[in-house]
């Protein structure tokens, strides 16, 4: 990891990137049931806040180790999200 600032520029990319896809969808999809990929999208953004909430609460104990696991919840999420894409 490089930095803070990029941690933070990668969480809300990576998640932008999925919101957007569930808009692409929705935009494709007019007639389908809205309220499920809704919740995905209140999903990711609840996920993003929570990330960025960690990263702004690292403390000064290790905190290449907690940047780590920020990094693997990231990834956790990230892969939960396009699993829940995928299913739509």
């Amino acid at each position: 990891m490089a930095s803070i600032k990029q941690l933070k520029k990668d969480i809300n990319n990576e998640i932008g990137e999925i919101i957007e896809d569930i808009y692409h969808w929705e935009l494709s999809n007019p007639k389908a049931d809205l309220s499920k990929s809704e919740q995905l999208i209140d999903e990711a953004i609840e996920g993003f806040d929570n990330l960025i909430a960690k990263v702004n609460g690292v403390n000064g104990e290790d905190p290449k180790k907690q940047f780590k696991v920020i990094e693997n919840e990231k990834a956790t999420l990230i892969k939960s999200l396009l699993a829940k894409i995928a299913k739509l």
